[in-house]
């Protein structure tokens, strides 16, 4: 069966003898030659094509371009020039193209087509040829190379009704960092983060709107680029700030959120503030953009541990159960190696609670999911005042407060080893407080 050929050279001299191998080529079809990435994309769309030819240097080719031309199952093959190939082979596999072949080498070119057609040879960026190794020492956050010790990453998820996603969130990326572990906070809540005010971070720039244009151009993972997207409130905390305005979700691209954990893990643990909506949005355009939520599922993919949080109250713990029945749904909850913490916050005596209704919410959860934990956390108003009044975690505001201590002991379960290394002053430096 032939393999059916886009064509984007943006005017590159080699065009034509490229065109002219390709003809003389059984088994290749040319199916267009695009004007440009919008053509290039609406030719891709239509589901004929299987292998894309692209001049590295073509105007708007980036790295949401890439991805989208392999939703469509489309596979890019950059050309670049025999001229600082080396810097161009990098640019491309910084968009996340692994093929290229040389302008003076053209004669490869169909073969290099055809393989990048076949559905058995993958082309994924994590199979670069010729990539820039995105884990270089002396970043401002001292990232550690690639391969090197990996935090895990912890997302903190609740159902609606403002269980207090944010305050478990908050207080155990800053428990964490007592401990001397370097964590990074990440606001990925696409209806509004709070993490940044209530820390009293104050940030020109969204840190998770930076990291998606870092991402166009695979400068995320680099030397600096991870480091100028971090905000520092501690020797061994820094906060990754959430999108300034709700309705800014959508500059937020596919797949950056991912590529900023991967990268953040080097530093240490992660977690992540999400939003409470599960639901898989159907793309908004032809491309196929993921809606919304997009956001919140990408970060309970990628996570190593699921924290999920239930108000104590009668409403409250019924959304827990109905948000636990829909993480199983969706694949999170046992017998997959995906441990679920569960969290009760806001317990307080005029529920009038005793150990027969804990022994029952214990019974309720575990016959929704195997939980790997249940944790309850006190309704305790003055700590958490304290705290937000201060631009302050609970852990510096009110370090004896119930709330506390029991953030403490949740956090304890997340703490593999006591040694990590301080967050730069040169990072410490960029955070301002309120």
């Amino acid at each position: 069966m032939a393999s059916v050929a886009l064509i984007l050279a943006a005017g590159a001299h080699w065009e034509p003898a490229a065109l002219a191998r390709l003809e003389r080529t059984p088994g290749l079809v040319v199916l267009k030659r695009c004007v440009d990435v919008d053509d290039l994309l609406a030719a891709a769309a239509a589901g004929q094509s299987d292998v894309a030819m692209l001049a590295v240097d073509a105007p708007g080719l980036d790295a949401t371009v890439v991805a989208r031309l392999r939703h469509h199952g489309v596979h890019p093959v950059a050309v670049v020039p025999a001229t600082g190939s080396e810097a161009a082979t990098a640019r491309a596999a910084r968009v996340g193209i692994g093929r290229v072949v040389a302008d003076d080498d053209l004669d490869r070119l169909p073969a290099v087509l055809s393989s990048a057609a076949d559905p058995g040879d993958p082309d994924e960026p994590g199979d670069l040829q010729g990539a820039v190794d995105p884990g270089r020492p002396g970043s401002a956050t001292d990232v550690p190379a690639a391969g090197g010790t990996r935090g895990r990453v912890i997302a903190v998820w609740g159902p609606a009704g403002a269980p207090g996603r944010t305050t478990v969130a908050t207080a155990l990326a800053a428990e964490l960092a007592r401990r001397s572990a370097d964590t990074v906070l990440v606001d990925a809540d696409p209806y509004g983060g709070a993490v940044a005010q209530t820390l009293g971070v104050l940030d020109e720039v969204s840190g998770l709107l930076g990291a998606s244009r870092l991402t166009l151009t695979g400068q995320l993972a680099g030397r600096d680029g991870l480091a100028s997207v971090l905000r520092a409130v501690g020797p061994h905390l820094a906060v990754v700030t959430g999108l300034p305005r709700a309705d800014r979700w959508a500059e937020v691209r596919p797949g950056a959120l991912e590529e900023l954990l991967t990268a953040a893990r080097r530093v240490g643990h992660v977690v992540v503030d999400t939003g409470f909506c599960l639901e898989e949005d159907p793309g908004l355009d032809p491309g196929g953009r993921p809606g919304r939520n997009h956001l919140t599922l990408e970060a309970l993919d990628a996570a190593d541990d699921l924290v999920v949080v239930g108000a104590a109250d009668p409403v409250g713990l019924t959304r827990l159960a109905r948000g636990l029945a829909e993480l199983r749904e969706r694949g999170l909850g046992a017998p997959v190696p995906v441990p679920v913490h569960v969290v009760v916050n806001r317990v307080r005596p005029t529920l009038g609670w005793r150990d027969r209704d804990i022994a029952d919410v214990a019974a309720t959860v575990s016959r929704v999911v195997e939980p790997a934990g249940l944790h309850l956390l006190p309704e305790d108003r003055v700590a958490v005042d304290r705290a937000v009044a201060s631009g302050r975690s609970l852990a510096e505001a009110a370090p004896d407060a119930p709330l506390s201590r029991a953030c403490a002991r949740l956090a304890d379960v997340f703490v593999r080893a006591p040694g990590a290394r301080r967050l730069s002053s040169r990072t410490a430096g960029t955070a301002r407080r309120r």
